[in-house]
């Protein structure tokens, strides 16, 4: 409705600049919200304090002006001027009750509209490194930055996802010498494992499938392996020093051929594990986009020859640097190590700048809080190239703390101390792990209770609202129980049956859904339509307690019936945006 109503305005408007009461060509941005007291009507405009000045008119004679240009509309009950000058909208009762042939008529569509003309927007989100398994604190991750995608593309944006593959760089390259550090204890070559290695038990399971398929081929005596080396930290010495003269004596010892086999092994391991445990998550991409891609066709030189043709780099200690000092960040960056290698930073430089390349009209991130110092030095890599940096949006979602019994769940992920996104699924289920992760804004902490995702009571939200789907789907069940036929078409000839306080309260939350939805959409807010669903499944379930819908007079009970089937269209479609099943029984 807030659309037609909108239209309405605008006809007023150009009414008004048709008589010459307002210049033609003054801009004017029609704002309507919904009012919390239902005594001011359903929806407010402040449009006549904004047309005052260029109207030479007080307010309160500008909106009388604007409210008899209206144009005639059944969807209007009334209209007031209160206060200073506002425009109250009242909504007639026929326009209340039409929301529910309306959402009957389109199913699944209804909600979804074309704000986004298109326009095309690639969202990038998890992109953990493919060095262990997913944890809580990636699930996380993907909840958010799925519903955020799918709720664009539900309001018609053209929506790519986009998974970023850190597959290059130091942390693959420990993750290869732990998968052969492990692999030699499986040939029974006792050596000691770095304090800096990864130690989860992932690890042992891809060295032991090399095992299996290599034997002993890749092995070596102890000693070739620790003679010379740097002390580890438990013993005095520096552990990122030793670390990094375990890996060069793994390339020296395999040679570069079996080095990549073990470090491709890890990788391609890891990356499916992902791949599977997204998929099961309810989490697919249009696309794989591998790091290691970006140097070996020369992106990375290519961006960090655009930086220096402009001025934007300098030589320093033997190492290249960005001054993103002088675009606001706190000071400048690497971007090619003394040793000639270039930096995370600068991929990340050419990643996004070729993300610009590809023609979309906004490009959407979603990191881990802890990155949050990396969105300056990206948007001053993206200014310094002349690029819009406007169009790139970094999304910050805080971490997951998990409760169990009333307790923090301990983790770790180096040490291999952490609650995979596989265990959190198989303890309390996808539906309330998808919905439990999008129920506070992206922003604030989350205090994850696994009793409470588990409990079928109402204190558990995604319970209750799909007990209220469920509940609907047992109507129906009843109804053909008792040798009863529901005919749609008879109760919409008799909505205006639909006269209880609790009907009421419903027709306003359904019609409120579409708005929802988009403002979900272009705000990025998940948790709207999470916390939407509840309120509505809490309007159902006071009116399933306070009336029957199965009565004897076939007028009210078709409208009833017509009333809790669109009911359960909405929650159905609320809940496949956030990626949670509507089931039938509970």
């Amino acid at each position: 409705m807030k659309p037609q109503l909108q239209s309405l305005l605008e006809s007023a408007l150009q009414s008004l600049k048709d008589s010459g009461d307002l210049p033609p060509d003054h801009p004017v941005d029609v704002q309507l919200t919904r009012t919390r007291d239902k005594t001011h009507g359903d929806f407010a405009s402040n449009l006549a304090m904004q047309l005052a000045k260029p109207m030479g008119a007080k307010p309160r004679e500008v909106a009388q002006r604007i409210v008899d240009r209206l144009p005639p509309s059944d969807i209007l009950e009334r209209v007031e001027i209160a206060g200073p000058g506002f425009i109250n909208l009242f909504i007639s009762r026929s326009a209340r009750l039409q929301v529910i042939t309306r959402i009957l008529e389109t199913g699944e569509a209804y909600g979804r509209s074309r704000v986004g003309a298109g326009r095309r927007v690639q969202v990038e989100f998890v992109s953990a490194n493919p060095t262990g398994p997913l944890h809580v604190g990636h699930g996380r991750g993907a909840a958010y930055g799925a519903a955020v995608a799918d709720l664009l593309e539900a309001v018609g944006f053209d929506v790519h996802r986009e998974y970023y593959v850190n597959d290059a760089g130091r942390q693959m390259d420990i993750l290869a010498a732990s998968i052969w550090l492990r692999y030699l204890e499986c040939c029974g070559v006792a050596v000691p494992f770095p304090t800096n290695g990864y130690r989860g038990d992932y690890v042992r399971r891809i060295a032991e499938t090399l095992h299996q398929e290599h034997g002993d081929a890749y092995a070596v005596p102890a000693a070739e392996l620790t003679e010379g080396l740097p002390p580890d930290e438990p013993d005095g010495g520096d552990k990122e020093a030793h670390i990094d003269a375990v890996i060069a004596r793994a390339r020296e010892k395999l040679g570069e051929n079996r080095y990549r086999y073990v470090f491709e092994l890890g990788l391609n391991e890891i990356l499916d594990d992902i791949r599977q445990d997204l998929e099961a998550f309810g989490v697919t991409y249009d696309h794989w986009y591998s790091e290691r891609g970006l140097t070996e066709r020369g992106a990375v030189n290519r961006a960090l020859e655009i930086l220096r043709e402009k001025g934007q780099l300098y030589e320093r200690d033997g190492a290249l640097w960005f001054r993103s000092s002088d675009y606001g960040d706190e000071k400048d960056r690497v971007v090619q190590r003394d040793n000639g290698q270039t930096t995370y930073f600068a991929s990340d430089i050419a990643y996004h700048l070729e993300k610009f390349e590809r023609g979309y009209d906004r490009v959407i991130d979603v990191w881990g809080a802890d990155h949050h110092g990396y969105v300056p030095r990206v948007k001053a890599a993206l200014r310094a190239m002349e690029q819009d940096d406007t169009r790139l949006d970094v999304l910050l979602v805080q971490f997951a703390i998990l409760y169990r019994g009333g307790e923090r769940v301990q983790m770790s992920t180096r040490s291999g101390s952490f609650v995979t996104l596989r265990e959190l699924r198989d303890e309390v289920g996808r539906d309330a792990a998808r919905f439990f992760y999008v129920m506070r804004r992206c922003e604030q902490h989350l205090d994850f209770d696994l009793d409470l995702a588990k409990s079928q009571s109402a204190d558990n939200p995604v319970y209750y609202i799909q007990y209220a789907h469920a509940r609907v789907c047992s109507v129906l069940r009843q109804m053909q129980a008792k040798g009863l036929v529901h005919d749609p078409e008879h109760g919409r000839a008799h909505l205006d049956r639909l006269t209880e306080d609790h009907e009421t309260a419903l027709l306003g939350r359904l019609a409120h859904y579409p708005e929802l939805v988009e403002a979900a959409a272009l705000t990025q807010e998940p948790h709207q339509v999470a916390n939407y669903l509840r309120d509505l499944a809490n309007d159902f379930h006071t009116y399933y307690n306070a009336h029957p819908f199965l009565v004897d007079d076939a007028a009210l009970r078709d409208a009833r019936l017509n009333l809790i089937l669109a009911v359960r269209q909405v929650i159905a479609n609320g809940l496949r945006l956030l990626g949670v099943s509507a089931p039938e029984e509970m």
